[in-house]
């Protein structure tokens, strides 16, 4: 099997499209939204580290979730920006396991830090009172820790199951990225075994996770009866950001990676969309209605402009 494998040293990407007009205007297009992804996300970050009134839990954990949007999109979207450039869209073997690993490392510790926010929600809106008590800055680097590692033992997983994979012939993949559905279909061998254990691993987990969300979002609006008025917009307003995030992220990928070993024409858009466009989104979601973090990237901005000015 490892005579086999080590035929395929290199993967063709076909990528989006072949027209080259085509490409030249989705690099331009691409290229745009990668920059402001990428700004917007790093942005939430700097102002989270440098305010001194976004100190709380909740934002400790935003600029961890902005900074993995940041890298998960930084991990796909710049080969897929050279190779709409390039006649020759190839990556290597081991470049094509490196980018896989990062992207389900990344997609994963999101997942596991979007469940994190919600029982900091949770304890935030249900037991106010205990608040900081809970939630310490202990717990809250463990917590972050758990992600990494959760994401490190699920992407871990996917590799194993591709580097068991014999590649002997085809090598041609029909995606702008190496993922595992695309690799298993060049496999020269039976993949109905490796494909269910992607399907538990990368399908059904994030099906399990989403409903957990859900109904423990449910059980927290639910809980706001007993609030003031106030009380009541505030949470709705957090939690109405954090439920539309988790939708735009977990359908998605639930849709991906929760059915058989197959490729279909709509892969390609809906992989952009988890990829590039939900990162890029993320930002928006949370400042748009959220007056400490606007105001607070106000001060960051003002402060930027004095201090050039000087």
């Amino acid at each position: 099997m490892e005579e086999s494998r080590v035929n395929v040293t290199v993967f063709i990407l076909l990528g989006l499209t072949q027209d080259p007009q085509m490409q030249k205007v989705l690099f331009l297009v691409l290229l745009i939204t990668y920059i402001v992804t990428v700004t917007g996300n790093l942005l939430i970050v700097t102002t989270i580290i440098c305010s001194q009134t976004l100190g709380s839990p909740m934002y400790f954990f935003l600029a961890f979730l902005s900074l993995i949007d940041a890298c998960y999109s930084s991990s796909i979207v710049p080969k897929m920006l050279a190779d709409l450039l390039s006649d020759t869209k190839a990556i290597s073997f081991n470049g094509c396991m490196v980018q896989l690993f990062l992207e389900h490392f990344l997609g994963a510790a999101e997942i596991v830090l979007l469940v994190v926010m919600a029982y900091d929600r949770y304890v935030a809106i249900c037991r106010p009172l205990h608040y900081m008590t809970v939630m310490s800055h202990r717990t809250c680097c463990l917590l972050v820790g758990g992600c990494w590692v959760v994401g490190f033992l699920h992407s871990f997983g996917q590799i194993l199951v591709t580097l068991w994979l014999p590649f002997c012939g085809p090598n041609v993949m029909d995606h702008f990225t190496c993922d595992i559905f695309p690799l298993m279909q060049l496999a020269c061998t039976d993949t109905f075994l490796s494909g269910l254990l992607v399907a538990v691993n990368g399908g059904l987990i994030p099906v399990v996770t989403f409903v957990m969300l859900l109904v423990s979002y449910a059980v927290i609006l639910c809980s706001l009866r007993t609030h003031s008025s106030a009380g009541r917009k505030k949470a709705l307003s957090t939690c109405g950001s954090h439920i539309t995030v988790i939708v735009l992220f977990f359908v998605p990928c639930t849709f991906m990676y929760l059915r058989p070993v197959a490729t279909l024409p709509m892969d390609k858009a809906i992989a952009i969309f988890y990829t590039l466009v939900t990162p890029m989104l993320n930002p928006v979601i949370y400042t748009v209605r959220n007056a400490e973090v606007k105001n607070a990237i106000r001060v960051l901005l003002r402060g930027n402009v004095i201090s050039d000015n000087k």
